[in-house]
């Protein structure tokens, strides 16, 4: 526990409010009671002031320092490209502040074990936006896994396939196409909620490797990705990651595979949980709240002010960091 806000108003800060923060995760600081948005920051000062003015915010920064600072900003959200999470983190953690940061952690492992040291030296709280952990759906699946469901798991297969993004600008790409910003290519902003799940229900993973090839050369990151891994209680597990298929080919499934049946569910798409057994086959559809974050920020909300335990923690998602790297190689 961060006894530093035990019992208090959270006030936070965001650097980086982008389009993440629109919808997603920036409504809820302003929602969840015990919670206050009070500054934002992005380097384009227009863009922020418009932010903070949509928004209700009432400070705006063109500086990121200067709202790490601020002595009013209690903890931080970082919500940049993941090339920039690590500097930021290290930083937030030097000014004696939790940090909350976008996934995926940091371009790599090593980076992640750099942001999970500086917090624990600084004894600041760091948190990673996994917040599948807390949606529904998830919960869900967790419920009938956890309640033996269908039986002894055995192993999990994933399947994504994604057709290509339109009218790709080869001088003008996308953020999270391009290895030095991202980390990766679209697996590691896609397949690191997969796994990170995964990580949840039944690991940690304790060993993983995979191929990864470009095959449509539409980008410099990999486009294909093929993957096996163990986990710890030996539970097996597979995947396959494509984004150029024919859009008629889009999949999204995650099969949980048990002595007694199997559950399948989508990670991203609008479809319900499946659980197959003898017995025949339940539908359960249960859709994210207007802000997805909402759930999982309530969580390190009540941990920060000693209600509660948030699920997804720095090292939680280093594990994660390490999984990708081991399969893609890098």
């Amino acid at each position: 526990m961060f006894e530093k806000l035990k019992g208090k108003t959270i006030r936070w800060g965001i650097i980086g409010c982008g389009d993440v923060t629109e919808v997603k995760s920036g409504p809820a600081f302003q929602k969840i009671a015990g919670s206050e948005l009070v500054a934002v920051m992005r380097r384009n000062g227009a863009k922020a002031q418009d932010y903070a003015q949509r928004h209700g915010v009432p400070k705006w920064y063109d500086q990121a320092q200067d709202l790490i600072k601020d002595p009013e900003v209690d903890a931080v959200y970082i919500a940049t490209p993941p090339d920039s999470h690590a500097a930021y983190t290290l930083a937030v953690a030097a000014a004696g502040k939790p940090v909350y940061v976008e996934k995926p952690m940091a371009l790599n492992f090593a980076q992640c074990q750099q942001m999970v040291e500086a917090c624990e030296k600084a004894q600041v709280p760091l948190f990673v936006a996994y917040y599948r952990r807390r949606l529904p759906a998830f919960l869900k699946v967790k419920e009938l896994v956890d309640s033996g469901a269908i039986g002894d798991i055995r192993l999990v297969n994933i399947r994504l396939y994604h057709p290509p993004q339109q009218n790709l600008d080869p001088d003008h790409l996308p953020w999270r196409v391009q290895p030095h910003i991202a980390g990766g290519g679209l697996f590691h902003d896609l397949a690191s909620h997969q796994l990170d799940y995964l990580d949840y229900l039944l690991g940690p993973i304790s060993s993983a490797s995979g191929q990864t090839a470009n095959q449509a050369g539409l980008y410099p990151a990999e486009d294909v990705v093929t993957a096996q891994f163990r986990f710890g209680n030996g539970i097996l597990g597979t995947g396959v990651w494509c984004f150029t298929v024919n859009a008629a080919q889009f999949t999204d499934t995650t099969e949980i595979i048990g002595s007694q049946g199997r559950i399948t569910f989508p990670s991203f798409a609008q479809e319900p949980v499946r659980l197959h057994t003898a017995a025949g086959t339940q539908e359960f559809m249960l859709p994210p709240p207007a802000h997805v974050q909402q759930p999982f920020i309530q969580t390190i909300i009540e941990e920060l002010s000693g209600a509660g335990t948030c699920p997804s923690t720095g090292q939680t998602a280093a594990r994660t960091a390490w999984v990708m790297d081991q399969i893609t190689g890098r």
